[in-house]
């Protein structure tokens, strides 16, 4: 079997809901030992409603994990979760500052203990600057950054994205800063370091061009629904049997193509369609003349009829067309993986594919307290009779 590349990477996963634990589940699905500490008798929120229970997020969200039960609200809690530090390559975390330090889990604090370790700190707004003690999630992540603003119709109120985007936008950045920063001291002859990640700083990375544009023409992005400003046509059309299909014919030679598609081929040589800024300018009636011709087709004729020309399409797919494409499966995009609880259950393969040292699911999220015995005993070298204390007095 291949080794994988991360294995002897050891990571202690002090974080809950989402980006941060993602974060090390990305880098346990490539080898890491990741060590998840959950609150004693209720667990992680992805656990599900129930206390203490196992969801199939939680099943495919903490895979590859090993489950510790530690209180960190308490001092006796605090004081031991900073004793397991120095045994980790890397410490993931996403409580806010002012938590950290009443927890000694601020930077400082865990530098001194463990110098050469990879910390990482994921939180809403970072460790600096004046918002630096604000709480955050997702939206309002997204909200910061911007992207909510520009997602929707421009006559309507802006809309967040269906998924918890920004999260895992954040996790494989989160996961792309450790692997960097081991390489840094595993190769280079660094030392550990501290990795500040703030949650909307993700999102704002992906809004392409809307500063530098505003900062030289003092145009704001606004919202234009499926629309792209700069590349027409791109955007979703309706087909006969009422689903969508998105199309992306936005430069001269698509362009060309789909109008010769369409039946049209002069639009392809019109004064307001032959370049991609004339295009742009009369995007509403070329957006009319494509919605009237998609409405003819059902959406997988259309799509065919699409891709068979090389013009990229597909059709906005549901969680169930999803499950049941064959290029998904035959890729391997999704896994199916055998679980204690569900059985059989389909879940997100590992990401990227590797040809030398892919990824792997060797277990799915484990039990509540799975691993105490084998931290708190066997790498702490606490007794058995120092962790049943543990457990009684609710520390565990």
């Amino acid at each position: 079997m291949t080794t994988l590349p991360l294995a002897g990477i050891r990571v202690l996963d002090l974080s809950t809901v989402l980006a941060a634990p993602v974060t090390a589940t990305f880098l346990g699905d490539f080898g890491a030992e990741v060590v998840k500490v959950e609150e004693p008798g209720r667990g992680d929120f992805t656990r599900g409603a129930k206390a203490g229970e196992r969801s199939p997020y939680w099943a495919q969200e903490a895979r590859n994990k090993k489950s510790v039960t530690l209180d960190l609200r308490t001092e006796q809690g605090q004081r031991l979760a900073r004793e397991l530090v120095p045994y980790f390559d890397v410490v993931i975390t996403n409580y806010r500052p002012p938590t950290l330090r009443a927890w000694g889990l601020d930077p400082e604090s865990l530098q001194a203990l463990a110098p050469d370790a990879v910390l990482v700190y994921v939180t809403g707004y970072g460790l600096t600057g004046p918002y630096r003690d604000r709480g955050s999630f997702d939206r309002i992540a997204s909200a910061f950054a911007g992207l909510t603003y520009v997602t929707g119709d421009a006559d309507r109120p802006p809309v967040r994205s269906g998924y918890s985007t920004i999260d895992y936008m954040a996790a494989y950045l989160g996961a792309f800063s450790v692997v960097t920063a081991l390489y840094h001291r595993d190769t280079a002859g660094g030392r550990g370091q501290v990795i500040d990640l703030a949650l909307y700083e993700a999102g704002f990375r992906a809004s392409e061009d809307a500063l530098t544009s505003y900062a030289t023409t003092g145009k704001v992005r606004e919202r234009l629904g499926n629309r792209n400003p700069q590349i027409v046509p791109a955007s979703d059309f309706t087909t006969g049997d009422g689903r969508r299909v998105s199309i992306h014919a936005g430069t001269d030679t698509l362009f060309r193509r789909l109008a010769g598609l369409m039946g049209a081929p002069e639009l392809a040589d019109a004064p307001e369609y032959a370049t991609r800024a004339s295009r742009a300018e009369h995007a509403d009636t070329l957006y009319a003349a494509i919605a009237d011709w998609a409405a003819a087709y059902t959406a997988d004729d259309l799509t065919k009829l699409l891709n068979d020309a090389d013009i990229p399409a597909s059709p906005l797919m549901s969680i169930a067309d999803i499950a049941a494409d064959p290029h998904y499966r035959e890729r391997g995009t999704l896994v199916t993986v055998p679980d204690p609880d569900f059985g059989e259950l389909p879940m997100a393969a590992p990401l990227p594919r590797m040809s030398e040292t892919p990824g792997s699911i060797r277990s799915t999220g484990p039990a509540l307290g799975a691993h105490n015995a084998e931290i708190y005993q066997e790498l702490l070298g606490l007794s058995a009779e120092a962790v049943a204390a543990l457990g009684a007095d609710g520390v565990i």
